[in-house]
């Protein structure tokens, strides 16, 4: 349960960096659109929910 909260928080957190910094330039991979900042915050939020086994 816990991973999937920190995956919801990292999405969170990855489209509101799309919103709030984003990419001026265009070429970004992770910031150029929301699907994929949400998608990165939210990989990156289960990784750190989900902690070493």
């Amino acid at each position: 349960m816990l991973p999937v909260f920190y995956a919801l928080l990292g999405g969170a957190l990855g489209f509101g960096y799309y919103k709030l910094v984003g990419c001026r330039s265009g070429v970004c991979l992770i910031t150029r659109n929301p699907w994929n900042s949400t998608a990165y915050g939210a990989m990156m939020g289960f990784m750190l929910g989900a902690g070493p086994r």
